[in-house]
C-alpha cells in the first residue's frame, strides 16, 4: 500500500499554506504540501519533514495527526503542523524539474471557512475536515500556541 503524509501548515499570521495545481484540460486545484513516504524515510513524520524541506524549503513543528483517509490502493495521513519559516524559491523536489509536469504555486490562504471556500482544496474529505475544526474553533489557536 501506497502511504503519503500531507501537512496542514499553519503561519504564525493564523494562514495556512497551500500548493495551487495548474495541468492543462483540468480545472485548477490546490493540495496540502507532503508526497510518499520513502523506505529510506525513518518514519511518517521523518517522510513529512523531508517533503516540506523539498517543496517549500521549509522547516516545520508537527503538532498532531489530524485525519487519515484509506483506500484499497493508498492511506493519506495529514497532519497539523506549525511553520515559521520557508522559501518556495529554494525548493528541491524532483517534481518541480520534472518536463510537463504542470505548475506548482505556493499561496496563504486565510484559515476560516471563507478562505477555503474560495479555492478547490482536493481531496474534497480534507476540506470537510478543515471545514469542521475551523467552526468549531480549534486549528488555528492549536497550532499557532
Amino acid at each position: 500500500m501506497i502511504e503519503r503524509v500531507r501537512a496542514v501548515l499553519v503561519t504564525a499570521d493564523d494562514t495556512m499554506l497551500v500548493i495551487r495545481r495548474t495541468k492543462p484540460g483540468i480545472p485548477k486545484y490546490w493540495v496540502l504540501p507532503g508526497g510518499g513516504v520513502e523506505a529510506s524515510d525513518e518514519s511518517r513524520e521523518a517522510a513529512l519533514h523531508r517533503e516540506i524541506h523539498e517543496e517549500i524549503a521549509g522547516k516545520a513543528d508537527i503538532v498532531r495527526l489530524l485525519h487519515t483517509m484509506e483506500s484499497e490502493e493508498e492511506r493519506q495521513l495529514f497532519y497539523l503542523a506549525r511553520i515559521a519559516t520557508w522559501s518556495f524559491d529554494d525548493r528541491t523536489g524532483p517534481e518541480f524539474s520534472a518536463e510537463g509536469r504542470s505548475e506548482y504555486a505556493l499561496e496563504e490562504i486565510p484559515l476560516t471557512a471563507e478562505g477555503l471556500d474560495r479555492i478547490d482544496l482536493q481531496p474534497e474529505e480534507i476540506a470537510h475536515v478543515l471545514r469542521g475544526a475551523i467552526s468549531a474553533g480549534g486549528l488555528a489557536g492549536e497550532a499557532t500556541h
